[in-house]
């Protein structure tokens, strides 16, 4: 999916393998990445360092089936975790901890997250700061379950919007992003 001569890019939001999240979540991720892929949009995400991410098993799912993904690291240099196949890495030059969460979510016309610690919140609150829409999956935990149906302050800038699938979170990020474009967000 375009719009103009560019392509959607959808970022994916989650846990790093340090909260110790379920393994079903990890293939959540996956089918995310897998679903942005089908639909033609640039997966963007978290690519860590030093250990697994359910931004990562994103990575891996639109990779399995020809997506392009770009990975924002911190710090400097290119080297990431030994799983993460992005197409591109980009090395933010900034620390974990709201730095390289900026350059990452405000790269993205629209988030999705999953479950998610204090490295998500982050990301959720610059894309509510940034008018980008958010979408979780519900039923995943962390920060995703905590703010789903919600907006973060009264301002009622975006709504964090919930899904209750893989496929109907890229859909409705879909929805959203064309959304914005027809009204401007």
């Amino acid at each position: 999916m375009k719009r103009g001569a560019r392509k959607w890019q959808i970022g994916v939001m989650g846990s790093a393998a340090d909260l110790a999240y379920e393994k079903n979540l990890e293939y959540l991720a996956e089918e995310v990445g897998s679903e942005i892929a089908k639909v033609g949009a640039v997966l963007f995400f978290g690519a860590e360092k030093d250990y697994d991410s359910l931004s990562t098993a994103a990575c891996r799912g639109a990779k399995k089936f020809g997506g392009t993904t770009i990975g924002v690291t911190y710090g400097k240099g290119l080297d990431v975790y030994e799983q993460t196949s992005a197409d591109v890495i980009i090395a933010s030059g900034l620390e974990r901890g709201g730095g390289r969460e900026l350059t990452l979510v405000l790269s993205c016309d629209v988030i999705i997250a999953l479950n998610g610690g204090s490295g998500t919140l982050t990301e959720m609150a610059i894309a509510y700061q940034a008018n980008i829409p958010i979408v979780v999956l519900a039923g995943t935990g962390g920060w995703s379950d905590q703010l789903a149906g919600q907006y973060l302050d009264a301002r009622k800038r975006v709504k964090v919007e919930q899904a209750q699938t893989p496929k109907e979170a890229v859909a409705l990020a879909l929805q959203r992003i064309k959304q914005c474009y027809d009204n401007a967000c």
